[in-house]
C-alpha cells in the first residue's frame, strides 16, 4: 500500500499548466489553504497572481502534492521528475490513455511514477475541505469543515454534482479515481477513511478492481465505526460470459454486485439523493441502525403515506407495546388511536413539554424514530410555530440516546440553514419521505461477517460443456443425490432392466434439452421410442417422486467477485419467474437459508396453505457441497442444477449442466 498522506493532506502544492492551473490556485485561495503554492510554467512569470517557476528543479522545495495540468505525453515526463525528487504524489488530469486505446502510454506513466502515488490519469482531482487543500480545477459547492464524510467517485461529473448538495451533509474530502492506473478504489478509500476526521465514505462505483481488498476495506471501516455506502452503476448489463444456463442470465447484471456489497457489509443505494441521506445517518449515528422503527406525525394522511411507501422497501413498523400505549394514551387522551405509525393529532401542537413526553415515550421502545415534519418555507411564512415540535425531537433523542429523524415529505421543505442547525445538535433531518425510507433501509445493512473475503476471480476463458452423464457423476462423487440411471451412445443400447419405471428419457449434447425436444417424461417402456435428432447419446433415469417444489441451484465463476451462488424457483419457467437470490462464495448454511427466505415465492417452500414443507436444509447442504467442489477445483467454470426436486425430506439433482475450462 502506498502512503497517500502527503497527496491528500499536503503542506505544499505545485501546479503545472495554464488555465486549469489558475483554477486550482483560485480554489485553494478561496478555501484558505495556508501552505505555499508553486506554479510551474516555462514561459510565464506569473500564474494565478503567484510567481511561476520555469521548471520543477527551480522550486524552493519538494511539493507534497502536484496538480499536473499538461498534455498526456508531457505528463509522463513530469511524473518521472516528481518521483525522482521525492514528491508526495500527483493528480494526472490529462485524458487520452487506456480509455482512448493508449494502454502502452498509461503503462509508461505507471512505470514513471514508481513508488510515488498518482491519481488518474484522466482524473479531476482531490478536495480536502478539512485543511483547505484543493487540487481541483473547477468550481465546487463545498465549504471548510472540522469533520465529515468522504466522497469518492469514478466519475468526475457525478462527484462534482454531489458537492452542490444543499442537504446539510458535511463533506471532508472529495476524490476522483479517473482510470485508476496505479491507485485503486479500495486503496484510495482506505487512505481517506484513515483520517480520524472522516466519519463515513460514499462511493459512486463503475467497477470494483479488487473485490477481496474492497471487502477488507469495508470490514476495517466498520471496525473503526465508519459506514460505507455505495452506488454501483452498470447493473443492467448482463454478464459477458456465454449464457448457456439460466444462471448466467439470472445472476447477470447487478445481482452479483449487490450480493457482494451486502455480504461485505456495505450499504447499497440507487440514487444520489439516497447516497447523501445515508451518509448523513452514518455521519451522526455510525455504520448501522436497528431494524425496529417507529413513525410519528400529526396527520392521519401522513401516517398512512408512511406505511404505504415503507412497504416496498421492506420496512414494517412493529406494534406499540401495551405499556407504551397506556402511557401515550394518558398524554394524548381517548380520541387518539395509539398505533405505529402514530397519528398524534394536533391536540398537543405548540405544547413543548407534552410533545416531548409523547416523542420520548414512543422513541424509547424502538431502535429509531421518524418524525414527519415539514416546516413552512421561511421566505414566505413564519415557521416559529414548528419550533416546539423540532425542540421536542431533539429532546427525545437526547433523553433516549436513540436516533430521531425529522423527515420532510418533500426534500425542499427543509431549508439548508435549519438542516445544518439540526445536524450540529446531532439530529439528522432526512429530506423527502420516499428517499428517507430508502436511506433508512439501506442504513440497516447487515454488519458483514468478520474475515469474509470472496475467492480470487479468474480471467475469462474458453470452456466446454460436460455431458449430463459426466456432470452427474461429478455431483454424485460430491455427495449430491441424483436419479438412478443408465446411458448409452444409442437409444437401442439403453438397458432399463435394473431401473423402475416411469422413466425420464434424455438426449445428450444439449444445453437446454426442453427447447431441443430432447426430454421425454413418464416413459414406461423404451419400445417404440424414436431417436432424438442431434443427440450425441442417451440417458435413461428413474423419475423422482414426492417432489414438493422445483428449484434452481447455480454456481458460476464471476470475473469480479470470484464465485457466485444463485438459488431460486426453477424448472422450465425459471427465467419467466425470475425469482432468484444470489450470494457470493463463501457462504454458510444460515446465509443460504436466509437468502431463500427473500424469495417472493418462499411461502411455496414453507408450507403455504397446508402444503408440505420443502427440505430447504437439504438444498443448503447441496449448495455448500457444490461450492466446496468448485473452490477445490479451479477448472470448473459453472455448475447448474435445474431443477433440484425438493421433497419433504431430501433433495435430488434431476438435471445438471457443468462447464469446465479447456
Amino acid at each position: 500500500m502506498k502512503d497517500l498522506g502527503r497527496l491528500l493532506r499536503p503542506q505544499s502544492i505545485a501546479v503545472l499548466g495554464s488555465g486549469w492551473a489558475e483554477n486550482v490556485i483560485l480554489q485553494c485561495q478561496k478555501m484558505g489553504f495556508d501552505g505555499p503554492i508553486w506554479p510551474v510554467h516555462p514561459k510565464r512569470d506569473q500564474v494565478g497572481g503567484l510567481r511561476a517557476y520555469a521548471s520543477l528543479a527551480d522550486l524552493p522545495g519538494v511539493p507534497d502534492a502536484t496538480f499536473i495540468g499538461v498534455n498526456r505525453h508531457a505528463t509522463v515526463d513530469v511524473v518521472r521528475d516528481l518521483a525522482a525528487m521525492g514528491a508526495g504524489g500527483g493528480i494526472c488530469f490529462a485524458s487520452g490513455w487506456t480509455e482512448a486505446g493508449e494502454a502502452g502510454l498509461q503503462a509508461d506513466l505507471v512505470a514513471a511514477a514508481g513508488e510515488m502515488p498518482i491519481l488518474g490519469p484522466n482524473c479531476y482531482g482531490v478536495i480536502n475541505y478539512l485543511d483547505g487543500a484543493l487540487l481541483w480545477p473547477d468550481q465546487h459547492g463545498g465549504q471548510r469543515v472540522a469533520r465529515g464524510v468522504a466522497l469518492l467517485s469514478q466519475s468526475s461529473n457525478i462527484i462534482l454534482n454531489l458537492t452542490m448538495q444543499a442537504r446539510a451533509l458535511p463533506v471532508a474530502y472529495v476524490a476522483c479515481l479517473g482510470n485508476a492506473a496505479q491507485v485503486g478504489l479500495a486503496e484510495l478509500a482506505g487512505a481517506l477513511l484513515a483520517d480520524p476526521r472522516v466519519t463515513a465514505i460514499g462511493m459512486y462505483v463503475e467497477g470494483i478492481d479488487d473485490a477481496p481488498g474492497f471487502a477488507a476495506l469495508a470490514e476495517a471501516a466498520r471496525a473503526a465505526g465508519k459506514g460505507v455506502v455505495c452506488i454501483k452503476s452498470g447493473k443492467t448489463a448482463l454478464s459477458q460470459a456465454t449464457a448457456a444456463s439460466h444462471t448466467a442470465s439470472l445472476a447477470g447484471g447487478g445481482a452479483a454486485s449487490s450480493a457482494f456489497l451486502r455480504q461485505a457489509g456495505v450499504a447499497e443505494v440507487n440514487t444520489l439523493a439516497e447516497l447523501v441521506e445515508v451518509l448523513k445517518i452514518f455521519h451522526t449515528h455510525g455504520p448501522q441502525i436497528g431494524p425496529r422503527l417507529c413513525s410519528l406525525s400529526c396527520s392521519g394522511g401522513e401516517a398512512g403515506l408512511v406505511a404505504d411507501l415503507a412497504a416496498p422497501h421492506g420496512i414494517d413498523f412493529p406494534e406499540v407495546a401495551p405499556s407504551v400505549a397506556a402511557s401515550l394514551g394518558e398524554i394524548l387522551g381517548p380520541i387518539v388511536t395509539i398505533s405505529n405509525p402514530l397519528d398524534y393529532h394536533t391536540f398537543i401542537w405548540g405544547d413543548g413539554p407534552r410533545t416531548t413526553d409523547v416523542f420520548r415515550t414512543m422513541l424509547a421502545d424502538y431502535d429509531a424514530g421518524l418524525f414527519i415534519i415539514d416546516p413552512p418555507r421561511p421566505d414566505r411564512c413564519d415557521p416559529s410555530s414548528f419550533q416546539p415540535a423540532l425542540d421536542a425531537i431533539v429532546a427525545a433523542a437526547k433523553a433516549t440516546c436513540k436516533p430521531a429523524f425529522p423527515v420532510s415529505s418533500l426534500p425542499e421543505n427543509f431549508d439548508e440553514p435549519l438542516a445544518q442547525s439540526l445536524m450540529q445538535q446531532g439530529i439528522t433531518p432526512l429530506m423527502g419521505l420516499e428517499t428517507a425510507l430508502a436511506a433508512l433501509r439501506a442504513a440497516q445493512t447487515a454488519a458483514g461477517q468478520a474475515g469474509w473475503r470472496p475467492v480470487q476471480a479468474t480471467p475469462a476463458r474458453e470452456t466446454a460443456l460436460l455431458s449430463e452423464v459426466e456432470a452427474k457423476a461429478l455431483l454424485a462423487a460430491s455427495g449430491v443425490a441424483v436419479p438412478r440411471g443408465v446411458s448409452a451412445p444409442t437409444l437401442s443400447g439403453l438397458d432399463a432392466a435394473q431401473l423402475v419405471p416411469p422413466f425420464a428419457l434424455k438426449g445428450l449434447g444439449f444445453a437446454h434439452k426442453t427447447e431441443a425436444g430432447a426430454v421425454r417424461l413418464g416413459v414406461t417402456s423404451l419400445d417404440g421410442q424414436a431417436e432424438m435428432p442431434g443427440a450425441s447419446g442417451y440417458l435413461l433415469e428413474e423419475m423422482v417422486s414426492g417432489a414438493v417444489a422445483e428449484v434452481l441451484l447455480g454456481l458460476r465463476r464471476d470475473p469480479v467477485y470470484g464465485l457466485s451462488l444463485t438459488l431460486g424457483m426453477g424448472g422450465v419457467t425459471a427465467e419467466v419467474l425470475a425469482d432468484t437470490v444470489t450470494l457470493i462464495w463463501p457462504v454458510t448454511e444460515a446465509e443460504v437459508q436466509g437468502a431463500l427466505r427473500r424469495l417472493k415465492l418462499w411461502p411455496l417452500l414453507d408450507g403455504y396453505r397446508g402444503r408440505p414443507r420443502a427440505d430447504v436444509t437439504a438444498l443448503a447442504d447441496m449448495a455448500l457441497r457444490l461450492g466446496a467442489l468448485m473452490s477445490a477445483d479451479p477448472g470448473l467454470e459453472e455448475i447448474e442444477i435445474n431443477p433440484v426436486l425438493l421433497r419433504e425430506s431430501g433433495a435430488v439433482a434431476v438435471d445438471a449442466l457443468v462447464r469446465r475450462a479447456i
